[in-house]
């Protein structure tokens, strides 16, 4: 799942945490084939508060959307319990916006017809201020790692069936989701048992992200992060990383730093920050927690110019011994989204989560 375009910097950042172009909330994605006569789903909307989003100065609410997808055989087997998958979504779009790229319900419906066995899925809306968390802990965006980590699942433990062990728990996300799960799945293998990396983006450090004397202009004159929804998209897209790797709350209005300084030159202590957030910095830190998972996936398209880092990423957990499977298939960053989760990502956690279906 590649970006349209090969870009660099800022909108790298901006293009490749979104699973959808500046111009639009969503992209129209094509699906696979509905399978005749599949058992209709349930999906519930509800709301979860999130204790550790509270007090983000941001100012973004910690009760947060969460779409829920129960299997057909829920409401009908009232003493069998269910594995989790929670799904994350891209920048710029929240679980609605994402549910409708990947074409929920109908490509679980058709993995289910298929063969796979019935789980919950779990979609929470991480979006922000300014277009998405980056799953990352900041006092200024609230402490997203956290919220998916624990308070999520302990909410969807407490009032669902589920099979409540790290063994029936999974983890996917695409774009900055597909960023969320490697980050959240490298420092929480006690919560989740296996993880699937879709296009993430992020892995590597990067520079000034395109940065600008105009755009620095544009921050300066904001009075507050609710300001950022006049801006282009691609300037929303570094306050967003600014307000998760380098938060500042002695910095009003907006409580964050940013790489480039107001003489114009960049601030090294900033950009350290970044790189400190980039998974491929800290792989090595937490080979321990990724030698838990059962199985760890991860695909990208071959016109993704997330292409090289996801290769990167598989290439070091080979390093050090880590299996895990890694595709590269004929699409961009979106095309082939819908497709991939029916036909991979639901077959991948049937196949390797403890279940409570019958054998």
């Amino acid at each position: 799942m590649r970006p349209f375009r090969a870009v660099s910097c800022l909108a790298a950042l901006a293009i490749t945490l979104a699973a959808s172009p500046p111009s639009t909330a969503q992209v129209n994605t094509s699906a696979p084939a509905a399978v005749a006569g599949a058992a209709k789903v349930k999906i519930e909307s509800i709301t979860v508060h999130g204790r550790a989003l509270e007090g983000a100065l941001e100012g973004d609410s910690a009760d947060r959307e969460v779409l829920v997808v129960l299997p057909p055989s829920y409401g009908k087997a009232p003493h069998r319990r269910y594995p989790v998958v929670y799904a994350l979504h891209g920048y710029s779009i929240g679980a609605r916006q994402w549910t409708g790229e990947i074409h929920v319900p109908q490509v679980i419906e058709g993995a289910f017809a298929q063969g796979a066995h019935e789980m919950i899925f779990v979609f929470p809306d991480s979006k922000t201020a300014h277009n998405g968390s980056m799953y990352s802990a900041s006092v200024t965006t609230g402490d997203y790692e956290r919220f998916i980590s624990h308070d999520l699942v302990a909410y969807i433990d407490n009032h669902y069936r589920t099979l409540a062990t790290r063994a029936s728990r999974g983890l996917v996300g695409h774009s900055m989701g597909g960023y969320g799960a490697t980050r959240i799945g490298m420092k929480h293998a006690d919560v989740f048992g296996a993880l699937y990396l879709m296009s993430p983006c992020c892995l590597s450090a990067r520079g000034l992200f395109g940065l600008s004397p105009e755009a620095m202009q544009a921050y300066a004159a904001m009075k507050s992060p609710a300001d950022s929804a006049s801006l282009p998209w691609a300037q929303r897209g570094t306050l967003a990383a600014a307000a998760a790797w380098s938060p500042n709350p002695a910095n009003p209005p907006l409580y964050l730093d940013l790489p480039l300084g107001p003489d114009g030159k960049p601030r090294d202590d900033v950009l350290a920050k970044w790189a400190a957030n980039a998974p491929l910095s800290f792989v090595d830190q937490y080979i321990g927690n990724l030698r838990r998972y059962a199985a760890i996936a991860m695909d990208v398209g071959d016109k993704d110019s997330l292409k090289d880092d996801t290769a990167r990423l598989h290439e070091a957990l080979l390093r050090y011994g880590i299996a895990n499977s890694f595709t590269i298939y004929d699409g961009d960053h979106t095309s082939r989204v819908a497709f991939r989760f029916q036909a991979q990502v639901v077959p991948f956690f049937s196949q390797h989560l403890a279940s409570g279906a019958a054998k």
